[in-house]
């Protein structure tokens, strides 16, 4: 499975919204900026998270994107589906009941054992993702950064949010 840039990209923004001051808001552009990532895509992400309610949008000149909840009430998972969609990885199609072994469909009983064991894999890595908010990521994130980039990120926000 692969997850596409548009959920790194969403965890980081919301990460960095869940430090604003409130009230405060942050324009796509100002995102893809801190962010080093193209402002046109990043700008497509936000709009999904706010789709999925997890970001709302702020009109006017101090206008932009800001958590629509709490970040210890947006998980992981929330961004992922928000980007990605809710879909599993992994989509049976019952190969199993082709070729040459093949029997009518009524005399399989239940899913194919594979589908259950990626399914439960699948709940698996949900139930992970589903126990991780935007809050935690939020601290992980100064937490593991130099002391350097803290710095510059806190300069860059003073000026980014006036």
């Amino acid at each position: 499975m692969r997850l596409s840039d548009g959920v790194e990209w969403g965890v980081h923004a919301c990460s960095l919204l869940a430090v604003l001051p409130t009230g405060s808001a942050l324009p796509a552009a100002k995102l893809a900026e801190f962010h080093g990532v193209p402002s046109a895509y990043m700008a497509k992400h936000l709009q999904s998270l706010a789709r999925a309610g997890i970001l709302e949008t702020v009109k006017g000149p101090r206008g932009g994107y800001r958590l629509a909840r709490p970040p210890a009430a947006v998980t992981l998972l929330d961004v992922v589906e928000a980007i990605d969609g809710a879909e599993p990885a992994f989509r049976c199609s019952e190969i199993r009941r082709r070729g040459p072994a093949a029997a009518p469909a009524r005399e399989y009983r239940g899913l194919c054992g594979i589908n259950r064991a990626f399914l439960r894999a699948d709940e698996a890595w949900r139930a992970e993702l589903r126990a991780v908010t935007i809050a935690d990521m939020a601290l992980t994130a100064a937490r593991d950064a130099p002391p350097s980039g803290v710095d510059k990120a806190a300069r860059w926000l003073r000026e980014a949010v006036r």
